[in-house]
């Protein structure tokens, strides 16, 4: 797939793209270049597990939307394709 990058550096990564990685709204990624080759890929979120009540929770510094039953259920399909 091509795509183009404008004037200021921007690279618009296409919508299907976005779906098969799981990408909405703003998100940061890190960027690498290998042998003339750019790569993106997700920015790791840190985060820490901190006890709540004797329960674990993965907590993090930054704010992020709440998963939901349909998120759990894309991210395992995914990783069983």
């Amino acid at each position: 797939m091509r795509v183009a990058i404008d004037a200021v550096g921007r690279l618009v990564v296409p919508k299907s793209l976005r779906e098969v990685l799981g990408i909405s709204g703003p998100t940061e990624l890190d960027v690498v270049a290998r042998d003339g080759i750019l790569e993106l890929s997700v920015a790791d979120l840190d985060a820490r597990v901190e006890d709540r009540g004797g329960v674990p929770v993965i907590v993090t510094d930054r704010t992020v939307a709440p998963l939901t039953v349909d998120d759990v259920r894309d991210a395992i399909a995914r990783t069983r394709r």
